[in-house]
């Protein structure tokens, strides 16, 4: 039985049938920004690897980080003992993230770190003797994982989760806002927030949000000002703020992380994905001192929380190498270099009858069409067109490593215009 027979018949991946599965290609190798096949083709990755992969594949100064740190120790646990790669990678998050970002929880993934800062919304309000602060508001069309209390904060329609909407929690959801990037803000889109915030605030731990682009619930590229009001908000009806910029954050659009486009902080910030520059699996969740110190001044006195691989030093050696490239500032120049030549070439496809909408910002492309696309039968196209790109529902979109060059771009946007025309 082939690599790829087995696969088919034994291995799940995420988001497929069990019944009908997607076609699945078998990688042999990938360097830069191209992956290549085990049957000879060789595909430009328009995807980063669900968007971590942002300094491209096999880039020696990471692969050096991970040379260096396998030779010394893989792992240890991280209850008790630290290690130089964990200081390191801490320091630099924090040298970096947006002020008043003081104490940083190391976790898994991306979802695990969305469950971390749940639950340090959830256990400060406890610890502060005010239980009743117990619920979480977000807006819909977002999404943060699929662990269970991530799920919780997902849009309860659209969030590819309502199958488990009877045991989930039942959070606050707004309608999700309109303005778009670039638009004149409408007063409109925070109007019902602030009811919402007027009639629920004593029972409201925390307000989550993914910063200026909503990005698997619909990748939707909202005005910041909201991001702004949301600010707000929690400010004048103490609740704490969760910014997720687990796919916003380091360069993707085109700030540092997506509240720098709304010149605000949040009380706690989940970043992964682009951590570790797509090598390992690595989140963090980032909070101020007063978050940090008010979940511990109750019972139990600690945060409950504690993964079994947290602080994994192959994983932050790693990382460290990568927000180390990010420190360079190389991604401002690429990002605004993608961001034009997607505005020169990717617009074009807003002609076409099929599609409904194009959306671009920093180093994203989206192209929205008015029915749901045949994944297998693109993925096909894409392909056989020498590319990597993974639609899913309406979305057919793009998200680049940023070492990406003009003529490997340009192969990417032509091949979403060929496939949909």
């Amino acid at each position: 039985m082939s690599n790829i027979e087995f696969d088919k018949r034994h291995i799940w991946h995420p988001y497929t049938s069990s019944v009908n599965p997607l076609p699945c290609y078998e990688v042999a190798g990938a360097q830069g920004v191209n992956i290549q096949l085990t049957s000879g083709e060789t595909l430009i990755d328009g995807m980063s690897s669900w968007w971590a992969a942002i300094h491209g594949y096999n880039h020696p100064r990471l692969n050096q980080a991970a040379h260096e740190q396998v030779d010394k120790f893989s792992h240890v646990m991280f209850g008790g003992l630290t290690h130089e790669p964990a200081v390191n990678v801490c320091r630099q998050l924090l040298d970096m993230a947006p002020a008043g970002m003081e104490r940083v929880f190391l976790a898994d993934s991306g979802s695990v770190s969305v469950e971390v800062a749940l639950k340090m919304a959830l256990q400060y309000w406890a610890c502060q003797g005010r239980p009743d602060k117990h619920k979480i508001v977000t807006p819909r069309n977002g999404y943060h994982g699929d662990t269970f209390a991530a799920m919780s904060v997902c849009d309860p329609v659209n969030g590819m989760h309502s199958l488990f909407s009877g045991v989930l929690t039942k959070q606050l959801f707004a309608p999700a806002p309109q303005t778009r990037f670039g638009q004149t803000f409408s007063e409109d889109d925070i109007l019902p927030l602030e009811e919402l915030f007027a009639s629920h605030h004593h029972e409201m731990a925390a307000l989550i949000i993914e910063p200026v682009v909503q990005g698997a619930g619909g990748m939707r590229i909202y005005h910041p000002e909201y991001l702004r009001r949301c600010r707000q908000l929690c400010d004048n009806y103490d609740v704490l703020l969760i910014c997720d910029e687990i796919a916003t954050g380091f360069g993707r659009t085109g700030k540092l992380f997506g509240v720098d486009h709304a010149q605000i902080s949040p009380d706690i910030m989940c970043v992964g994905k682009a951590l570790t520059g797509g090598y390992m699996t690595l989140a963090a969740t980032m909070c101020t001192e007063d978050v940090a110190l008010g979940v511990c001044q109750g019972e139990p006195g600690v945060f409950m929380h504690g993964p079994t691989y947290m602080g994994n030093p192959l994983a932050c050696a790693v990382a460290s190498a990568s927000l180390a490239l990010v420190s360079e500032n190389h991604w401002q120049q690429q990002t605004r270099d993608i961001e034009t030549q997607l505005k020169a070439e990717l617009l074009r496809c807003a002609q076409l009858e099929q599609v409904k909408e194009v959306r671009i910002l920093g180093a994203i492309g989206v192209v929205e069409t008015h029915q749901p696309v045949d994944v297998a039968r693109l993925q096909r196209s894409f392909v056989k067109n020498g590319v990597w790109i993974r639609p899913f529902n309406k979305l057919v979109y793009i998200m680049p490593p940023y070492i990406i060059q003009p003529d490997e771009l340009s192969q990417l946007t032509s091949a979403i215009y060929h496939a949909l025309k």
